[in-house]
């Protein structure tokens, strides 16, 4: 995850913006709240599939970061979590971005 990317997350985590965790980011994505559900990369492939689930039946873009495990992944939003969801449409759009023109990840 390159440092734009990681600044981004963190200014949504201090906007409110983010729902952290399993349990939430499958809430967000199930109400329709969520605008891209991200995964780190050393979350079980039973999580993965639980959270590409819910995001494939609601239309929402779901991220693996490869290159970030879940150390980094909480470095950057402030908070313990391995998959979390960003709930701002602006803040996802401008994610989606800095990471592509990181050059890193895999959509799934």
């Amino acid at each position: 995850m390159n440092s734009k990317s990681r600044s981004l997350l963190g200014f949504a985590a201090k906007a409110g913006r983010l729902s952290y965790g399993m349990e939430a980011t499958v809430d967000s994505l199930k109400r329709g709240r969520a605008y891209l559900a991200l995964a780190a990369c050393d979350i079980s492939a039973k999580s993965k599939k639980e959270v590409a689930f819910f995001a494939d039946q609601n239309a929402v873009r779901f991220c693996v970061l490869n290159e970030a495990d879940s150390k980094t992944l909480s470095d950057a939003v402030g908070r313990k979590c391995g998959i979390l969801s960003i709930n701002d449409s602006g803040f996802a759009d401008a994610f989606i971005k800095a990471h592509e023109e990181g050059g890193n990840g895999n959509d799934e």
